[in-house]
């Protein structure tokens, strides 16, 4: 019998959510994507021990500050977690910008500069490097710009049609829309209970889905952010899916029938075209209540764990 992975692997391509390189040798995917939590975790991982002890003793090679010396070592970690997993993946690895840049379109452009040049130091080419930066006005104007210099991005922390809109018109490589943490504020809220269906992170990229393809934008809709196997199942056929290993198992135990539900063949209905200038898209996004706190959290979310790290690793380059 055939999986329901592996029939997703038919319509959709797979992409691992996670830094634990074990679990990326294991699933196969064809992507990999990381975010600052994921890197926490990673890190404490005693598997990961090797790479940690080697970028914890480069950090302790510099001069200057501590605490520059600690975002030194936090940025060799992110890449070098990178070329882990770009030697066992066929396609591209995500790696993020830190998330206190969300608001600083030059500094984003620095640290995204910064990290290709870390990867092709390497050996490792842009065009298997997605920079991955959150949607926020200022992240998509930076990836507009990364964009014209052949550095493909993948916009994250997106909620909204607003948002996904907004990317395309900046000619942004892939988005990834969230579904999980849009279910979990409209359960919050009193909402459900939901089947996949209706879930409203699923009706989130279903619409945004139906806009790229009915309007011909080329940018790569990348659903993520699961709570269940039944949001990804409502979701296959989508470009594609960013699953962490937990249900890429639970899929692949599954030998279910499962059905094709997005293709670009079957747009019945699609959002009209928005024309977006800066005030346009900040008014929509804050009209947007669920977008808009969402975002905002999700930002100081990966903050926190951003500077969790780097004390993990001042502590380190201290002792």
């Amino acid at each position: 019998m055939t999986s329901k992975l592996e029939r997703l692997r038919e319509m959709t391509v797979v992409v691992a959510d996670t830094g634990d390189i074990a679990a990326v040798r294991r699933l196969n995917p064809q992507d990999c994507t990381t975010n600052p939590t994921l890197l926490l975790k990673a890190a404490g991982d005693p598997a990961s021990a090797p790479l940690v002890d080697e970028a914890i003793a480069w950090g302790r090679s510099l001069s200057g500050p501590i605490e520059a010396r600690a975002e030194a070592v936090c940025d060799r970690l992110a890449v070098s977690f990178g070329a882990e997993l770009a030697g066992i993946v066929p396609g591209r690895v995500s790696t993020e910008v830190d998330a206190d840049l969300s608001f600083d379109t030059q500094a984003t452009l620095a640290k995204a500069r910064a990290i290709i040049a870390a990867y092709e130091a390497r050996g490792i080419g842009r065009e298997r490097i997605l920079i991955k930066i959150a949607a926020t006005w200022e992240g998509i104007r930076a990836a507009e710009i990364l964009q014209k210099e052949g550095i493909d991005c993948n916009l994250t922390l997106l909620f909204s049609l607003v948002q996904a809109v907004a990317c395309a018109d900046a000619g942004v490589f892939l988005i990834s829309p969230f579904v999980g943490r849009i279910l979990d504020w409209h359960k919050a809220r009193g909402g459900g209970p939901y089947t996949p269906d209706d879930d409203p992170g699923v009706v989130s990229v279903r619409a945004i889905y139906a806009y790229y393809k009915a309007h011909g934008i080329d940018t790569v809709v990348m659903g993520a952010s699961f709570r269940n196997a039944g949001e990804i199942e409502a979701l296959a056929g989508c470009d594609r899916l960013t699953i962490s290993p937990a249900l890429l198992d639970e899929l692949a135990a599954d030998e279910g029938d499962l059905p094709r539900r997005l293709s670009p063949d079957t747009i019945a209905e699609a959002p009209a075209r928005l024309a977006l200038d800066e005030p346009h898209f900040r008014y929509l996004l804050n009209a947007d209540a669920m977008a808009t706190e969402k975002l905002a959290e999700g930002i100081r979310a990966f903050v926190k764990d951003l500077h969790a790290l780097r004390a993990l690793v001042t502590e380190r380059l201290a002792g």
